[in-house]
């Protein structure tokens, strides 16, 4: 090896090993299309062109536009977690009721069921009684076609309008039909007033209620939605002990909330969103204490 004499330009000095930032301790001759900063194997990610590091994958993330539905909701990959969480719940409630017995002195049912005269002392029992089901004749018949319902339309509701929507649907909808029942339960006469109630009807036809308005606000085809509703709307004339009162209950609150979720102006649907569940949760409330302040104090727990 030589050296350049005194007062020579030795020339640029030799590029160092490329490492990668995140790793130091790994050679990369791979470089971000992006930054032009090497990218080990773990750091790299596969581009249209090239290749990107992890670090300007993260940055891009977030400020690119996130794709939503005709609705605003954001485009979600993977399982509807939120109908799976429900149909489980549900499910495991029943199982449960099924373990502690059929009888109507099962503890679980018990404390949980809706009964008009017990909802201004236990108020929780106008959204509990929707995670029970009938343990008696044709029990699978009650569980099988609520959770086949939210099955089929849970997801499909899920991605229009999101998670906290649908969700929101659902819970407000399965209030909405214990509201239902009680103000049109006659206090002192019959048994409609100390009936007990239990099931996801009121939720599900909530979600039918909000189906059909969404269906109509994107222009398609809802006739068979409401063949679905009038075959429904028939059931407690055909088959006993049906509560239809709640499945209007239910229903009203889909159509209302649906409206407010589906013709929200964009630059505030989530704003609106909040407001129209809000609302619709003080109306109940504000129906159902009406209805407990006319009732004679005697009649109730």
């Amino acid at each position: 090896m030589s050296t350049p004499p005194p007062g020579v330009d030795p020339g640029p000095a030799p590029d160092a090993v490329p490492v990668c930032p995140r790793h130091p301790d790994r050679v990369s001759y791979v470089r971000c299309q992006r930054c032009g900063r090497p990218a080990c194997p773990e750091c790299q990610r596969q581009a249209a062109v090239g290749v990107h590091c992890v670090d300007c994958v993260r940055a891009s993330s977030r400020t690119a536009p996130v794709a939503r539905t005709a609705f605003g909701a954001p485009l979600r990959g993977g399982p509807p977690v939120v109908t799976m969480t429900l149909v489980g719940l549900s499910v495991a409630s029943f199982l449960l009721q099924l373990l502690l017995g059929r009888g109507g002195d099962n503890p679980w049912t018990q404390s949980l069921l809706f009964v008009p005269a017990w909802g201004a002392a236990e108020p929780w029992r106008f959204l509990t009684a929707a995670f029970l089901h009938s343990t008696g004749r044709g029990l699978l018949l009650h569980i099988g076609f609520n959770m086949y319902a939210l099955w089929i339309f849970g997801p499909g509701l899920e991605q229009m309008l999101g998670r906290w929507r649908f969700l929101a649907l659902y819970l407000v909808a399965a209030v909405g039909g214990s509201v239902a029942f009680t103000l049109l339960a006659t206090p002192g006469i019959g048994t409609s007033w100390t009936a007990g109630v239990v099931g996801a009807s009121g939720a599900v036809f909530g979600l039918f209620g909000a189906m059909f308005v969404l269906l109509r606000r994107l222009g398609r085809d809802v006739r068979g939605m409401v063949a679905l509703l009038l075959v429904n709307a028939a059931l407690p004339f055909v088959v006993g002990g049906i509560a239809w009162e709640a499945h209007l209950g239910g229903f009203v609150v889909g159509l209302g909330l649906g409206a407010a979720f589906a013709y929200a102006p964009k630059e505030r649907r989530a704003q609106l969103g909040v407001v129209a569940v809000a609302g619709t949760l003080a109306v109940l409330v504000a129906a159902v204490a009406v209805r407990y302040a006319t009732v004679n104090p005697l009649l109730l727990l």
